[in-house]
């Protein structure tokens, strides 16, 4: 695919020199233009080498991803979603079509339409096209204007290999698919809309799709021991209603747009009872015969007019993974029909009066529609704390625009934090960057792009990391005025940090997080469910010692030991070697005090590396092949003589069987097809004798001062560098040693530098639900309207779980506390540790048998000296700041029965101070 873009725009130059007018010119323009296509086709090879993307598809599918042309008509809310989506993923043309002008009503959809579309009336495709083109300058985008409809010839969509079709009727839609289907190979088909809060994906990729990779996961390689012989079952295969009871609704509402040219008013009774009447009849008609869900049809005609735009984000991310299965085979289709609705978000306003969800005349009103003024108003004057700016941070940000949090005249305020500077490998997935942007600050560069989309919202970023030590930043008064904090992250730590930051302040807290194509939503709201914390996933396996040192079975093995060959030669050794000689400056003196018989700590080591170390090419070249020797033959010759091949244990059985792998010592060979071809050399009969072990090692090569070595940070990300070169290299030749297949650049790359497989489309999906989730936090829903979710875009599969419920403990006597409870007690100057143990017990009924403050204990009686703590002052035994005005305390109860431990309580927050005082 990358040729074939460079291929492109040479046809492009070539096409310009047939057609100049001036034959004079002819040659000069060729150059130019044969010149531009070198620097392009160099320019897209750079995007694709730092897109986390190719983790997740391959280059396989990125090839045909890059051949394809997509057709998308409806440039609304879902349609721009979708756009966004497939030109970051980098298809090859994408034709946007709509024949609507732009409204204030797109405003509050479609995030890149502006109040100056909206006033020239602009058509939505045209408004929306530049912004489209910006994100992928790789990708064609072009626009149309032309009517569709049921008189349309659609024979032009033959040139596509994917038509996706949204706000279109469905008798046209019909049209198309039958088009689309009857063709040869199929076109690939799409449709999906927005009614409200329901959604629906359609997808027809013909009779003779092929599935090349159903999951994407590697194979994994596992050993049998045994193999039992079970009786097969047959499981009656089970039917779940509510899918149906949906589908049931969604075709009622079509039929009712095509009996009455419209879609059903808002709030109008008679509008619902004749598409339930409808709904009736179409149930009646179906196999199944599915019960009508009268709730499901009333909410659908109720609000079938708005659309809801974190339901569209989530909708549009699934949609898109769709468009590029469709086009490469990766991945598993959607079989056919997919619904997703937010319909716990309004189940609590079913008394809320109709007037409450009618349109006011503003960017809000598709929003008003779905949720009602009032949740509107309390969305305006939300404080939110976004904890990241990465690919998640910019999508919740677009969707925090516009659901207009943060834009009250009053209250309300968007706060970012992102301590991070654009990289290039950012562009394929963090949409609201462009390459003019590489290093800049993200949560800066961020700020600005949102308010593009919502100049009306406040927002105000730092560029701070969230940890311990901003705590005088990010304190509790800070906690205290957010409404929410949402977390855009990806890493567990900080996950955790923040986590209980927000249960010591009592803020609900909305974490998420994406794996390729997978995603994860958490909704953490105070006293009702459990936090982050609550739960700790399994540690991540090691690899064992013995494993990496001498038996290897996989390639992740043979990866991890070259990258602690790097680390061991490149930083460590150099590090210590750097330590020794700063601790005895010359090597007479290391000399005179080892004849004195003194025992110098790292001596050896040091003047081994100063006896070896190489001081030019060729002694470079020496040293290279004696690593070889000691690596890749000696070390197996060593293992092999120390276990022969018919090695027994003490059972009988083989030492070396699976899944343990001898080693075959490797001999060395110029004509290796593991030696790179790009290493520079001094000579020309030097150049098929070096291998990319030996570049590394020059590296090392000392400065000046024969006493300092340069150290090597591992840096993954320059190709320049020769780091992951050098392990790809070390890796497959031990693999080759133990017989184990070896990984190409790319996938070391993703092993050693523990890059995280991501893509736009989960993305987008994640970061909707999470809105989703924010609406209702802000609504104070029920414990029962909050949601968690798993997904994985690739099978697909979408799992929806409540929310886990807080858990009470109790301690005895019926006195209960849960993760979220917090025990308050006021003191004075004078208080003593002996005051606080019986205002404690005063006021919450037990008496703590230990007080501790963090890591420090206050108060064990078991420890020497600790009962005469009982009258020292809390400020002497605490000694807090002098603008500290409570801590934060840890206390234990006696157990009910004699050899029990003590049992933990709540945290005990004491003020040195009583607040009236």
């Amino acid at each position: 695919s990358e040729v074939s873009v460079g291929w492109r725009v040479l046809a492009c130059g070539r096409n310009s020199l047939k057609t100049s007018a001036n034959s004079s010119n002819k040659v000069s323009l060729f150059l130019r233009e044969f010149h531009l296509c070198i620097i392009l086709m160099l320019a897209y090879f750079v995007f694709l080498a730092c897109s986390r993307q190719r983790y997740v598809l391959g280059d396989t599918a990125m090839q045909k991803m890059a051949q394809s042309h997509v057709f998308l008509s409806g440039m609304g809310g879902l349609g721009v979603e979708i756009a966004k989506n497939i030109v970051l993923a980098g298809i090859k043309a994408l034709t946007i079509h709509d024949t609507k002008q732009c409204k204030t009503w797109d405003l509050g959809t479609n995030f890149f339409i502006h109040e100056d579309d909206v006033i020239n009336l602009r058509n939505r495709a045209e408004a929306t096209l530049p912004h489209i083109t910006e994100l992928n300058p790789y990708v064609h985008v072009a626009s149309s204007t032309v009517p569709l409809d049921e008189t349309t010839d659609v024979s032009f969509l033959k040139q596509y290999q994917c038509v996706i079709l949204t706000e279109m009727r469905l008798s046209l839609q019909k049209k198309i698919n039958n088009f689309c289907h009857a063709q040869h190979p199929p076109i690939k088909f799409i449709s999906t809309d927005v009614y409200g809060i329901w959604s629906r994906l359609f997808c027809d990729f013909g009779d003779e799709f092929e599935v090349l990779d159903t999951t994407g996961e590697e194979p994994k390689e596992i050993f049998i021991s045994n193999i039992t012989q079970v009786r097969a079952r047959n499981h009656a295969a089970m039917i779940c209603p509510a899918p149906l009871q949906i589908h049931t609704a969604m075709i009622a509402l079509n039929q009712f747009q095509e009996k009455f040219d419209r879609l059903p008013n808002i709030g109008c009774l008679q509008d619902a009872e004749e598409m339930l009447k409808i709904a009736v009849s179409i149930s009646e008609t179906l196999e199944s015969k599915p019960q009508v869900n009268e709730d499901i049809v009333k909410w659908l005609s109720r609000t079938a007019q708005g659309f809801l735009a974190p339901l569209a984000a989530t909708v549009g991310g699934v949609a898109s993974q769709e468009v590029l299965k469709a086009v490469t085979g990766k991945f598993s289709p959607l079989q056919q029909w997919l619904y997703i609705d937010a319909l716990d978000i309004v189940l609590s306003l079913d008394k809320i009066s109709c007037e409450e969800f009618l349109p006011r005349e503003d960017k809000y009103d598709a929003l008003r529609i779905c949720i009602g003024d009032s949740l509107c108003q309390k969305l305006h004057k939300l404080n939110v704390f976004l904890v990241g700016c990465g690919a998640i941070g910019c999508e919740m940000l677009k969707n925090f625009a516009l659901l207009g949090v943060g834009t009250g005249q009053d209250k309300g305020m968007v706060t970012i934090t992102d301590p991070d500077l654009i990289e290039k490998s950012n562009l394929n997935r963090q949409f609201l960057f462009r390459p003019h942007h590489i290093q800049k600050p993200k949560s800066y560069t961020a700020a600005a792009a949102t308010l593009n989309i919502n100049p009306q919202l406040k927002i105000e970023p730092y560029l701070n990391k969230v940890c311990p030590a901003t705590e005088n930043i990010y304190n509790d008064e800070f906690y205290t005025n957010q409404d929410i904090i949402v977390t855009a992250l990806d890493n567990v730590e900080a996950r955790r940090y923040i986590d209980s930051r927000c249960i010591a302040n009592l803020r609900p807290l909305l974490d998420s997080g994406t794996m390729g194509t997978k995603g994860h939503t958490e909704t953490i709201v105070p006293h009702l469910t459990e936090s982050y914390n609550s739960h700790r996933d399994p540690p991540e396996e090691e690899i064992p010692f013995c494993t990496l040192k001498s038996f290897p079975a996989a390639i992740e093995h043979t990866i991890q030991w070259a990258r602690d060959k790097f680390e061991s030669a490149f930083s460590h050794k150099p590090s210590l070697f750097n330590k020794f000689w700063q601790t005895y400056p010359s090597a007479e003196e290391v000399l005179q005090r080892i004849k004195s018989g003194e025992s110098l700590e790292g001596c050896f080591q040091a003047i081994k590396s100063l006896s070896r170390r190489p001081r030019n090419w060729t002694q470079c070249v020496e040293l290279a092949r004696i690593k070889f020797e000691k690596y890749f033959n000696h070390k197996a010759l060593q293992l092999l003589h120390s276990f022969p091949l018919d090695t027994r244990l003490k059972d009988g059985s083989l030492f070396w069987q699976s899944p343990k792998r001898p080693p075959s010592p490797i001999k060395f060979d110029f004509n290796d097809p593991l030696k790179p071809d790009h290493i520079p050399v001094s000579s020309e009969d030097e150049r098929n004798a070096i291998f990319q072990l030996e570049k590394t090692i020059l590296s090392c090569e000392a400065l000046k001062n024969d006493l300092h070595m340069k150290m090597l940070s591992f840096e993954k990300d320059d190709d320049d560098n020769g780091h992951i070169d050098f392990i790809t290299a070390a890796s497959n030749l031990r693999a080759k040693m133990y017989n184990i297949e070896p990984a190409d650049r790319l996938k070391t790359k993703r092993i050693a530098g523990k890059i995280i497989p991501a893509i736009a489309t989960a993305t987008a999906a994640v970061s909707g639900l999470v809105a989703l989730e924010l609406i209702k936090v802000v609504g104070k829903h029920p414990f029962e309207a909050y949601k968690n979710c798993f997904l994985n875009l690739a099978i697909p599969i979408i799992v929806f779980t409540e929310a886990a419920e807080v858990r009470k403990t109790e301690i005895r006597n019926g006195i209960t506390f849960t993760i979220w409870d917090r025990w308050t007690i006021y003191g004075k100057e004078d208080f003593t540790l002996l005051d606080f143990i019986n205002a404690v017990r005063e006021k919450y009924g037990i008496e703590p048998t230990m007080v501790v403050q963090g890591v420090k204990m206050l108060y064990v009686p078991v420890m020497p000296g600790h009962i005469k703590r009982l009258k020292l002052t809390m400020q002497k035994l605490v000694k807090p700041s002098a603008d500290k005005k409570y801590v934060d305390l840890t206390v234990s109860f006696a157990p009910e029965t004699d050899g029990d431990e003590d049992l933990p309580g709540p945290p005990v927050r004491y003020y040195f101070i009583h607040e009236d005082n």
